[in-house]
């Protein structure tokens, strides 16, 4: 009879193509999920996985056996999370990840109500703009807009976020202001690269009357961080077009002001993603929940809405 663990270590590597990714999920050391799949490969006589320097892949038998394996693994690990969750608090190491300025502006301020909370559990932040892959990075939730819902990752949207264009009160003394989306061609703009492409990023704005129209900006300095993009704008140095998440405070304080303001770009959602087990660990549900609560008693959904 094989060990739960044994077979825990075969399926997170064959999902993730690699033990190191496997063991940050389960909370082992690579060398131990190692062991494991070793020690299983031996016990049923048959190599599971190719193993080169750029990962794992899965034999023709190894194939076979994660297809007959994994309904029934997974039905195992609900009942222990079930016999779990009805059995304590939510509790354990919790990994989040979410984009810097956005993480720092509204979700940690929600850490000490949820900490007074569930005492036991222990949020573990990781910062980052780019997308990370759950599985791989063993990530339990990560709060972003845009993800790829791969196989075994579900969202939960907690608002839609828009792209608006500000300035200084201070930059745009003297400035002809622009009556469409075309003039921020011809005024001093700071501008967003994106870290995937290269690339300056596009923006299509439409008006309340539902017209879609371009903009290019003159650019006076290109970034590639939207903290940065803000920064270069509180500075004077030109128009920036960004998330109305990253500047709403700056808005509410009169730091920054609309310019267009009958004109945005819908950028999608922003939502909590997470696996999509039957029955989530009581931790990652816990946070799941405070965080949509929290979004809808603060009105967060609308204050991100350009109106």
């Amino acid at each position: 009879m094989e060990t739960l663990s044994n077979l825990e270590s075969f399926v997170r590597s064959a999902e993730s193509t690699s033990f190191s990714a496997a063991a940050r999920r389960l909370g082992l050391t690579p060398a131990a999920v190692s062991r494991n799949v070793a020690q299983l490969e031996r016990n049923l006589g048959v190599r599971l996985f190719q193993r080169s320097t750029r990962g794992l892949t899965l034999t023709e038998g190894g194939e076979r056996f994660l297809q007959a394996v994994t309904s029934g693994l997974d039905s195992i690990q609900t009942a222990i999370a079930e016999v779990t969750a009805n059995a304590g608090q939510p509790a354990g190491v919790l990994k989040i990840s979410a984009g810097h300025g956005f993480g720092r502006d509204y979700l940690l301020p929600l850490m000490p109500a949820f900490l007074a909370r569930y005492p036991a559990v222990q949020p573990d932040w990781h910062f980052d703009n780019r997308q990370v892959d759950l599985i791989r990075d063993g990530i339990d939730v990560a709060v972003g807009g845009g993800f790829e819902l791969t196989p075994g990752v579900v969202a939960r949207e907690l608002g839609r976020v828009h792209i608006v264009a500000v300035a200084t009160p201070q930059f745009l003394r003297g400035v002809a202001l622009p009556a469409t989306p075309a003039d921020l061609a011809e005024i001093d703009g700071v501008v967003m690269r994106s870290v995937v492409t290269g690339r300056v990023r596009q923006r299509v704005l439409r008006n309340r009357s539902g017209i879609e129209q371009p903009c290019e900006q003159r650019a006076r300095m290109t970034v590639n961080d939207p903290d940065a993009l803000v920064q270069g704008v509180l500075m004077h140095m030109g128009i920036g077009l960004m998330a109305l998440p990253n500047v709403l405070r700056h808005l509410e304080r009169g730091e920054l002001v609309r310019v267009l303001p009958d004109w945005h770009q819908d950028a999608g959602q922003i939502s909590l993603y997470f696996t999509s087990q039957k029955l989530l660990p009581a931790k990652t549900r816990a946070f799941v929940d405070h965080v949509t609560e929290q979004f809808r008693e603060q009105g967060l959904a609308e204050r991100f809405r350009a109106g």
